[in-house]
């Protein structure tokens, strides 16, 4: 199953009519459905028969690094703003905790070939400690030559010193926190970056020999219009980063406390904000970039784009993906992490995380155990998201269902976005069409169970 990276269509008036909240789908079921019940203990036993049946899946690790030395008001992840690297000191002494834990309890081969360092900053880490951590995931795991390994670089924490030793410790691709070049966002979401020093962190990857640097970008900041993001646009376009992801902010400051230091006032309309979406959609195109879905763009030639073109594309809690379907190691503060059939997820706070490895124990507050109709679901719902097309045989044949009456609900209400012509429902498919493409988040949701039983949206961000 293949789904044509072009062409798109951009109808401004579905995209009013169809944007809702929704899901970001980087897992099914999505992490606010994990239950307490899911414990470090559950946890613990998958990874002991992770190779049951006979199976090895490759390895993906994730690293959180929560720790950043100021606040950016628009963010939501989970971070600890400190200036404090005594604290960071201590937290690599309790990853090395963790990691020894799960590597010990872990069973089947230990190659991995995926890796990304996430945050908080990364880069706040210092030189020593990043090649300490480095060295501590070595010594527990065998790193593939050829794997993918990633790390989000904040540039304002990051010089040419420090992204060669990156590259000397084995990362190959970069994503940079950009936003917004112009000055007036960035002073309102307290994020002064100059643009200079941009392009000196990714002159220093390519210098470095990196395989891919991405780009962040973010569309909905206050005080964006279309002229500011225009020319931030401009200067992206200019630099060329192999892939791009094109953020919509969600400005939730009942849920976010750092978002309440934005002011009303400075947020663009909502008229504003569609405008700043169809703008840079339209800039990307022209400029030669492949829409590979949601919010990620990559030139034609980018590994992520030929996974696209050849049916490859993967998704995990990441994104988009050109690695097969890997059993993922978390590691840190809140990290998700998925073996087998379970997601697992870490304590959130560092007290409870210094707690729970002072005792011995999997920093696991939460998780689920996938049942049947997940997994089916799971299938249906990712090859929307990454094939944008779904065969009935060969879900029927995996599953051992039949597709048309397991799914009838579904279908019968698939027709509104079919009239719309976003899909094409046939006799033994679901293809999503060129203009249905800006929505698979929407026609994702009608696949979602615990979504359709709630009905509950307002905790998740906009599609568009």
């Amino acid at each position: 199953m293949q789904i044509a990276p072009a062409p798109l269509e951009i109808d401004r008036d579905l995209v009013v009519r169809f944007d809702m909240p929704g899901p970001r789908y980087t897992s099914y079921p999505t992490a606010d459905r994990f239950v307490e019940a899911f414990d470090a203990a559950a946890y613990a036993a998958w990874l002991a028969k992770r190779t049951i049946g006979g199976i090895s899946r490759p390895l993906s690790l994730y690293v959180h690094l929560p720790f950043c030395a100021s606040i950016c008001y628009y963010c939501a992840c989970n971070k600890v703003i400190t200036r404090d690297h005594g604290r960071s000191s201590k937290y690599l002494r309790y990853l090395e905790k963790e990691i020894r834990l799960q590597a010990d309890t872990l069973t089947g081969a230990r190659r991995i070939t995926q890796l990304h360092w996430g945050g908080g900053t990364p880069t706040f880490l210092s030189h020593g400690e990043m090649t300490e951590l480095m060295a501590m995931l070595r010594e527990h795991f065998e790193f593939a030559p050829d794997g993918e390994y990633a790390i989000e670089v904040d540039p304002r924490t990051a010089d040419a010193a420090t992204i060669g030793l990156l590259a000397r410790l084995g990362f190959n691709r970069m994503s940079l926190g950009i936003q917004d070049i112009d000055p007036a966002v960035q002073k309102a979401i307290n994020r002064i970056q100059p643009v200079e020093m941009t392009r000196d962190v990714l002159a220093a990857a390519r210098a470095a020999g990196f395989r891919s640097v991405n780009f962040d970008l973010i569309y909905g900041l206050p005080r964006q219009s279309v002229d500011s993001f225009s020319r931030t646009l401009d200067e992206v376009v200019a630099e060329a980063p192999e892939r791009i992801a094109l953020y919509s902010y969600a400005h939730l400051p009942t849920r976010f406390k750092p978002q309440r230091r934005i002011a009303d006032a400075d947020m663009p309309s909502g008229e504003t904000k569609l405008a700043l979406f169809l703008l840079a959609v339209r800039r990307l195109l022209e400029a030669g970039y492949v829409y590979i879905g949601l919010d990620h763009f990559a030139k034609p030639d980018d590994e992520l784009a030929q996974a696209l073109r050849s049916g490859r594309l993967h998704r995990n809690f990441q994104g988009y993906t050109t690695q097969s379907e890997c059993d993922l190691i978390a590691l840190g503060v809140s990290a998700i992490g998925k073996v087998g059939p379970v997601y697992s997820q870490n304590v959130r706070t560092l007290d409870e995380y210094y707690d729970c490895l002072d005792q011995g124990r999997l920093p696991v507050t939460r998780g689920i155990e996938l049942n049947a109709d997940d997994l089916v679901r799971r299938t249906v719902i990712m090859a929307l998201m990454c094939q944008g097309q779904v065969d009935f045989e060969s879900i029927a044949i995996a599953h051992l269902i039949d597709f048309r009456e397991y799914f009838a609900p579904e279908l019968a209400e698939l027709g509104s976005f079919e009239r719309a012509g976003l899909v094409r429902v046939g006799r033994g498919e679901i293809t999503v069409t060129p203009k249905g493409r800006f929505f698979l988040r929407g026609i994702c949701m009608l696949f979602d169970r615990y979504l359709q039983a709630d009905r509950v949206r307002n905790r998740y961000s906009r599609i568009i």
